[in-house]
């Protein structure tokens, strides 16, 4: 059992017992995978996923099955329970899960079989030169596709436990790369530290100031190229994090703006937007 917050996650063995009272009672709800309870201010999350289903899609499949039926509430909620259920989930040889959460993702990625393979299938087509600085990078898949590559990776991220955690998969990975914990908005690299720098997935977690000031440090950043990725989404996924919302429009009246400053900006669509300013 994990216990993060006021959350509590475990994995149940044998048969599924659905809650005599489920069908009235708001304060559980058993799904397809889970089990949940919430009594006296603690979420109680039983499921029944096995060690090879852990990957990143786990994240749509919380979002999916607990968001959307109203049981996480928020953010934090989302992220505990994301979490323990990774934590919860020991292979019989009790190995490390988080090893296993990268290795699964990682090759579900590659093989095109994860829900944004398409997403890092597409930045990878266009990112130029051999060195790249990844901003907003999470658990880092991106950055470590690029390392598996051939190229210099610096990944970076506000968390600097997530960089931690990439620190030590990318050993284990056999990708190696340099992580550094920091705001995407001052990064403690030079001008022109790479010859592409990402941003995907990044300026829906925050404002529209916000964004723009990330958008001018990775064109400080860049030798050559900035590439920016945003769903398209009606309302911005609270349980993730999104607090902004994006279309072409939106997408397009960035790039117009930007024209002032780099040498080409344009926007297109595929699995959501994209923004390419090349300097």
């Amino acid at each position: 059992m994990v216990d993060q917050l006021t959350v509590r996650v475990r994995r149940r063995t044998g048969a599924h017992m659905a809650h005599v009272h489920a069908h009235v009672d708001r304060d559980a709800l058993c799904t397809k995978r889970f089990c949940t309870t919430r009594r006296t201010g603690v979420l109680d999350v039983a499921h029944d996923l096995r060690p090879e289903e852990m990957s990143d899609d786990l994240a749509e499949l919380l979002a999916t099955e607990l968001d959307d039926s109203g049981v996480l509430r928020g953010q934090p909620e989302f992220e505990a329970v994301f979490t323990g259920v990774i934590e919860s989930t020991l292979d019989d040889d009790g190995g490390d899960p988080w090893y296993r959460f990268y290795r699964n993702s990682v090759d579900r990625l590659e093989r095109g079989d994860a829900a944004f393979a398409p997403i890092h299938e597409h930045a990878a087509s266009l990112v130029i030169g051999n060195e790249i600085i990844d901003l907003g990078s999470c658990f880092g898949f991106f950055p470590l596709r690029a390392a598996a590559a051939g190229l210099t990776v610096t990944a970076t991220d506000l968390s600097a436990p997530t960089m931690r955690l990439l620190d030590r998969m990318s050993v284990r990975l056999r990708r190696p790369l340099r992580t550094i914990g920091c705001n995407a908005t001052t990064v403690p690299l030079a001008a022109g530290a790479a010859d592409t720098v990402t941003v995907l997935h990044l300026l829906e977690h925050v404002d529209t100031v916000t964004a723009d000031a990330i958008l001018d440090e990775a064109v400080r950043l860049a030798r050559r190229r900035v590439i920016v990725a945003v769903p398209f989404e009606e309302v911005p996924r609270a349980c993730y994090g999104h607090v902004q919302r994006f279309d072409m429009g939106a997408l397009c009246a960035i790039a117009d703006a930007r024209r002032a400053t780099v040498a080409r900006a344009r926007a297109h669509e595929f699995h959501g937007g994209w923004l390419v300013l090349d300097r």
